[in-house]
């Protein structure tokens, strides 16, 4: 990686002493040419500071299209507009996040901020100024860089150095939101008048700017009210969702033909294969991919991704693609490495196959959004009893969590732009209220049997199974979006088989 310029050299004391002569020049050989002080550009030569101001060609953009969910973010804001009349709304797209030293994450920008404008460039800031008739929004963004003051290749956000920027009227074409210049938007807000929300944890400069105008309760009325709104999708979002998961049965397939190098080398093999699926065909990955081979199954959050990938063992995947407007895909699969289920692992497989079925069941329009959970770990404790691992009642063992050693998690949770999509809204319109059509959401039970847990048969011991699938609730019913990729024991094997060839 080339090291970015820097305005002012390292020594700056060096650039304004004559350069002595090397030992090996002959006698009387002419000086190294000093650059002239310059006070807009220290330590760079007059000459050069003019010369990088012109000649470039004008690469303003005409005709542009606008973002495809276009219709639907204004609609969104229309929203918003409605929900808090007469206030000021501040939603910032979120700031550069240092890796290391002079190198920075990539860039993810806000849920909130994407969601209301379809922008995915660092340091916007969406205004929304009320009015009598509601709000006029302002898109406040860094525009094309300066040539005239150099920031465009001596700037490290230059872009010379990170790639083109769009310009504010084009900025404008593509959102269908008036754009102003970002460095603009902090004297804006300091006239602000009136009731003032903003989005927090995204851009710490906004939130300074308005701390005398802001309070915490109400700034998490607004953080609430848009977690909420993403409850339903709307039908753009729907169809990233399909993106998404078709995206994601691709990489599982992918996967499963090259399980032979990943069994050479360790479950990193697998998280690369996944990767470069995503990559090609969508922004990234949604979350961290879970590879998890073997009793690493067990472990809920495996992401390490650095063990061995054996003959004979499980692969448990979990991963999901993100789509290039933001959206993930979360499905999972628990797979036999060498192509078969032992019996045990059967046996196990088929038990969480039952429980996903019974609770993909449940998920209907009007059903308490609990039901689907419930009717999960109700086949999971049943069968927990019946191997003699726990005792019943099945009813007594429910009532007391039992289960729960092994079963661990919620059996599912709201899908969109977050992985865990929606986790702002309340309890009461969430987890305590009832399923409808355009919601979707996760369905993922689990069993469990840690390595080290002496409560079960020893062969049971490093066995780590969940299956999970993407489900939209729809007006009778739901769909499957996941359902590209096989669930039943059998089915599965089939499918490796014919990968594998």
């Amino acid at each position: 990686m080339a090291e970015k310029l820097s305005a002012t050299p390292a020594n700056p004391e060096a650039q304004e002493t004559s350069h002595a002569p090397a030992a090996d020049e002959a006698p009387g050989a002419a000086e190294e040419p000093k650059p002239r002080k310059n006070g807009l550009y220290p330590g760079v030569s007059d000459e050069l500071a003019e010369n990088m101001k012109s000649g470039w060609a004008d690469t303003e953009l005409h005709g542009l299209e606008p973002v495809a969910q276009i219709r639907e973010t204004a609609a969104r804001r229309a929203a918003l507009s409605a929900r808090f009349p007469g206030e000021r709304l501040v939603i910032p797209s979120g700031k550069l996040k240092v890796r290391s030293n002079d190198t920075d994450h990539p860039f993810r920008t806000s849920n909130e901020y994407a969601y209301l404008t379809g922008d995915q460039t660092e340091d916007g800031v969406l205004v929304m100024e009320p009015t009598p008739e509601g709000h006029t929004a302002t898109l406040y963004l860094l525009g094309r860089s300066d040539r005239e003051n150099g920031e465009f290749w001596l700037g490290g956000q230059g872009e010379l150095w990170v790639g083109r920027r769009h310009s504010l009227t084009e900025a404008a074409q593509l959102y269908g939101i008036e754009a102003a210049d970002v460095r603009e938007v902090a004297e804006a807000l300091a006239g602000a008048k009136g009731p003032v929300r903003v989005v927090r944890g995204h851009d710490a400069g906004i939130e300074a700017a308005l701390t005398d105008k802001v309070t915490a309760e109400r700034d998490e009325e607004l953080r609430v009210f848009l977690s909420e709104a993403r409850l339903v999708k709307d039908d753009f979002e729907i169809r990233e969702l399909r993106q998404a998961v078709a995206s994601t049965v691709r990489g599982f397939e992918d996967v499963v033909r090259v399980l032979d190098r990943a069994e050479a080398t360790s479950e990193r093999y697998i998280e690369g294969t996944f990767f470069l699926r995503a990559r090609l065909e969508g922004n990234d990955v949604g979350y961290g991919t879970i590879a998890a081979a073997g009793p690493h199954a067990c472990t809920m959050h495996w992401v390490r991704n650095d063990g061995p990938v054996r003959p004979g063992d499980l692969l448990l995947l979990d991963a999901g693609v993100e789509t290039n407007n933001l959206y993930t895909a979360d499905v999972t699969r628990t797979l036999p490495v060498d192509g078969r289920f032992t019996d045990l692992q059967r046996t196990v497989y088929d038990a969480v196959y039952e429980a996903q079925t019974a609770g993909i069941a449940a998920v209907r329009p009007g059903a308490k959004y609990r039901d689907f959970h419930d009717a999960a770990q109700r086949v999971l404790a049943t069968k927990l009893v019946e191997w003699g691992l726990v005792e019943g009642p099945v009813d007594r063992v429910l009532e007391l969590g039992l289960q729960r050693r092994w079963t661990l998690h919620g059996t599912g949770h709201m899908l969109g732009m977050d992985v865990h999509d929606c986790a702002a809204a309340r309890t009461e319109t969430y987890v305590d209220n009832t399923l409808a059509p355009g919601m979707v959401l996760t369905v993922e039970p689990g069993l469990y049997f840690q390595a080290d847990d002496l409560t079960v048969p020893e062969e049971y011991r490093g066995l780590g199974v969940r299956i999970e699938d993407d489900i939209l609730v729809t007006e009778d019913g739901n769909e499957n979006l996941s359902a590209g990729l096989p669930r039943r024991s059998e089915d599965v094997e089939r499918w490796m088989a014919r990968l594998r060839g």
